[in-house]
């Protein structure tokens, strides 16, 4: 797409020097929404290196540069095709390649072709139009997000159309179609009954079909291309209902943390006086990322004494003494082989003094917020309740009517709602007091206190009009989350120390029998017809998990584990419609609560770009 859409050789690839079309002067023009599909892959040198000189916002002004290319890599909106034609026509670059980040719809695709035809100068000024099937944010090679904002809300509203439902599903549908093109695989659909997970596989199951009627198609084209995997790998669908409890929990590890509390966003982070970038370039942040807070500010220091160690030997070896630690090249004496060494050391030396200055501005940040928050107290509290499935009353409401955000006093009481099946009814008053004492809006904590409620009743009923009044009457008060809440019965309560999201994988990537995953749902689009017997049900050494409603690094690391730990080795892929804090998911159930008149008052979910 960068070179113009075409096939490039070797050396220019390895950015060797040529000569034509594809070594001209580029300009690329994105909307904001591709705009955050590329920050996390590619940077300015990057664009650089691929003859991209100059990137330009779509709905900002521009100036025409009529002697050079443009690079298009849209949306396929109304507004989007109306501007480029607009472009075409003024003449502002000499041709354009018009890429867009899923499939352009025929009607835009004609309105796009009438508004060009106009001008027949801008009909000649248009090269290409391609569909680029990107619309996904790959944040690292084995997490994606779909920067789908307030998917949960949207999906669990009691006063959302059905109209509204199917446009959202259509769109994740879609999403998931870009990532199995970008595979250049056609996975097989594995999800619950009911709810939101069902109606996605149901979509993306009937668009991968439609797809692969026309021949050749994107993933005959993969698989010419030795793209594709040589076994299909299964797509595990999931709602943000299967496994509530991780959505609000805190953390101690270092990535869910800085995610959480500093607010990392398509892998950069801004602090008050920096902005970084904490990505796979980041050779300390890959192998630290997972570890417990106190391991990394170890390893900082440890880091540290290394670089001043290896400063002190190459001033040594140079004559410099041990005058100084740092080191900047002004002193160097000696012989020249010790010279040689010490100049070609300075750019590791240097990207190294970096890397550690990064991690210990970022730690000491991180070290504010855990002391004012007390947030090491609420991590032990509700690891307590997790995994041992204990709670010291004391430790929980001192927690609760002490130090901590209000967001933070709301995810430990409803952690302490989900950890067990029946708390004491005194215990719970104390903590719905404390909560009222500390001024926190109840409407998150009224809200899952019914859906556990509701879960409970519809476990319970036995019979199967029992069950039937259950479901009208909560249709009534929950509207479109019913299917979803019912669906995870099980997994609604903590059952210790593997995520169930895991357990569920394991067993849909083995294919065994298993009375936790025999019942889920499966979808071949590669079958001759729907249901049809004899699918193949694994095993599978690839998966692709997909969390409908917002996902979150606590699963992912969770997924990860489950790879590395397999024999034989497995792959896994995680996914989100978007990629949420405790704190921003606590505003989502706050939110509805409110639509159900639950709680009261509280303030609105905070804005931004979904990740």
């Amino acid at each position: 797409m960068l070179h113009l859409n075409l096939q490039q050789q070797p050396h220019l690839l390895d950015g060797g020097e040529g000569q034509g079309d594809e070594e001209a002067y580029k300009i690329l023009v994105m909307d904001s929404h591709c705009v955050s599909i590329l920050s996390p892959v590619l940077r300015v040198n990057d664009l650089r290196r691929h003859g991209v000189t100059l990137h330009l916002g779509i709905d900002r002004p521009r100036q025409a540069v009529p002697d050079a290319p443009a690079i298009y890599l849209v949306r396929p909106t109304p507004a989007n095709t109306d501007r480029i034609a607009a472009d075409a026509a003024a003449g502002l670059y000499a041709s354009f390649h018009l890429n867009f980040s899923t499939s352009l719809p025929r009607p835009l695709l004609e309105r796009l072709a009438a508004a060009c035809a106009a001008s027949p100068a801008a009909a000649q000024r248009v090269a290409r139009v391609a569909d680029q099937y990107l619309d996904f944010v790959c944040l690292e090679e084995g997490l994606f997000s779909l920067a789908q904002p307030r998917a949960y809300v949207a999906l669990n509203d009691p006063a959302a159309a059905d109209a509204d439902i199917t446009v959202l599903v259509d769109a994740v549908a879609l999403g998931l179609f870009c990532v199995a093109a970008t595979l250049g695989v056609v996975p097989v659909i594995r999800c619950a009954r009911g709810g939101p997970a069902e109606m996605v596989a149901a979509a993306l199951d009937a668009r991968l079909r439609d797809h692969l009627l026309a021949k050749p198609n994107l993933f005959t084209e993969a698989a010419s291309a030795s793209i594709s995997s040589f076994q299909r790998p299964v797509l595990c669908l999931f709602d943000r209902n299967f496994e509530l409890f991780v959505g609000v929990q805190h953390d101690w590890s270092y990535r869910p943390l800085v995610h959480d509390v500093l607010g990392l966003k398509l892998n950069k982070l801004k602090l008050p006086a920096e902005k970084y970038e904490l990505d796979d370039s980041d050779k300390f942040w890959v192998a630290n990322s997972w570890s417990p807070f106190p391991k990394v500010a170890e390893e900082i220091e440890a880091q540290l004494a290394k670089y001043k160690q290896d400063v002190d030997e190459v001033n040594q070896r140079t004559g410099g003494g041990n005058a100084g630690v740092e080191f900047d090249g002004t002193d160097l004496i000696g012989n020249t082989k010790h010279l040689m060494n010490a100049v070609n050391s300075l750019p590791e030396l240097t990207e190294r003094k970096k890397i550690i200055d990064k991690h210990t501005n970022i730690a000491t940040a991180l070290l504010g917020h855990i002391k004012e928050r007390s947030l090491d107290g609420y991590c032990d509290c509700e690891n307590d309740m997790l995994v041992n499935g204990t709670v010291d009353r004391n430790t929980l409401l001192s927690l609760l009517r002490g130090k901590g955000t209000k967001e933070d006093k709301l995810r430990l009481a409803v952690t302490y709602l989900l950890s067990f099946e029946t708390p004491p009814s005194s215990e719970l008053e104390q903590v719905e007091a404390a909560l009222r004492e500390s001024e926190v809006d109840m409407s998150a904590f009224q809200y899952v206190k019914r859906i556990k409620a509701l879960n409970t009743q519809f476990a319970a009923a036995s019979g199967t009009a029992t069950k039937s009044n259950i479901v009208d009457w909560a249709e009534k008060l929950y509207g479109q989350s019913l299917s979803a809440v019912t669906a995870g019965v099980k997994n609604l309560l903590s059952d210790g120390r593997q995520l169930a999201l895991t357990r569920t994988v394991e067993a849909l990537m083995e294919g065994k029998p298993n009375p936790e995953v025999d019942d889920y749902l499966l979808f071949d689009p590669r079958a001759p017809r729907p249901g049809t017997a004899g699918q193949f049900k694994g095993p599978f050494r690839e998966a692709i998990v997909f969390m409908i409603g917002g996902g979150n690094y606590i699963e992912y690391r969770s997924l990860m584990d489950l790879e590395h730990r397999s024999q034989p080795v497995k792959h896994v892929i995680y996914g989100a419609t978007e990629i949420l804090s405790g704190a921003e998911f606590i505003h989502q159930l706050a939110e509805l609560g409110q639509k159900a008149g639950l709680g009261g008052g509280g303030s609105n979910p905070p804005s931004g770009p979904a990740q």
